[in-house]
């Protein structure tokens, strides 16, 4: 079951990058976001209704829930979107979020506790070169401005603190409820923005409703639901570091609907990659 949901989050999660750089062609970040979440809520309410989901009982509750979607959806999601929208490469995106396992290896050392073994921490290592390798001829240090790595670095601390605050405040909510308020919370933080900042413009496509529903379905709620769950039953570290499979994924993806014939260097990357994932995870007995 384990391996199934970190395979699916790792495949979806990598697609996502092709699905959010289609969709992005024609509305802006915060105009984009806002209509996914609002596809989100309205696949959500069948949902809702048909199995009835453990709604939070005590104001703390809802709150947890409240600070951890808008860390994951809102804070992640639009400052990566946003680093994109600005020109930053996709390759210097992928690899400052896939610093996240790393990260997160390091404050829940220290916060929550959480040891690794030497080998799982050269694991981690590994890891992040193998990104490195794989992304590297997408890296262009040129189309890096302030404004394109704040947001990419504002989408890092986000997802990290979101990975952790879940884990530490809600590790027993239901996650159809769970989707469903934070969803709610974060269209109520990016609906304003889009209207303000962006002019909720937008370019109406199949193309647009391809990307949205497939991200609202596949990465949105299956994707985060899967990710939370594989939270509740092991250490933060060790499944954060599946983080470093999903850009790996995301060029093979590219490489196979493109017919791009993928370089030496790329091939050992994701060997890396997949090797570092499987030092991290490796529990010993």
């Amino acid at each position: 079951m384990k391996a199934l949901l970190a395979w699916y989050f790792v495949a979806v999660w990598g697609s996502g990058y092709v699905a959010t750089k289609l969709g992005l062609q024609y509305a802006a970040p915060f105009t984009f976001l806002s209509l996914r979440f609002t596809f989100g809520l309205l696949c959500l309410l069948p949902v809702v209704f048909l199995w009835k989901p453990r709604w939070p009982v005590t104001r703390a509750e809802w709150g947890h829930l409240a600070v951890a979607g808008l860390l994951m959806h809102a804070v992640q999601l639009g400052g990566s979107h946003y680093a994109q929208y600005l020109g930053m490469s996709a390759g210097v995106s992928a690899l400052v979020i896939s610093c996240q396992p790393l990260l997160t290896a390091l404050l829940a050392n220290k916060l929550l506790g959480e040891k690794l073994q030497r080998g799982q921490w050269l694991g981690v290592f590994v890891g992040l070169a193998g990104v490195i390798l794989v992304v590297w001829h997408k890296i262009d240090v040129r189309e890096v401005g302030a404004a394109s790595l704040g947001c990419t670095l504002v989408a890092l601390s986000a997802v990290t603190a979101a990975t952790l605050y879940q884990k530490v405040f809600s590790p027993h909510a239901d996650l159809k409820a769970a989707t469903a308020v934070q969803f709610a919370v974060s269209l109520a933080v990016l609906a304003p923005l889009a209207l303000a900042v962006e002019g909720f413009h937008v370019r109406w496509a199949w193309e647009l409703f391809a990307a949205i529903a497939f991200l609202v379905i596949g990465a949105s709620i299956l994707g985060v639901m899967a990710l939370y769950w594989l939270l509740r039953h092991g250490a933060a570290s060790r499944v954060t570091s599946m983080m470093y499979l999903p850009p790996v994924f995301a060029v093979a993806l590219e490489l196979a609907m493109f017919g791009v014939q993928p370089t030496g260097l790329m091939i050992a990357g994701m060997l890396l990659a997949c090797a570092g994932v499987a030092m991290t995870v490796w529990a010993p007995r």
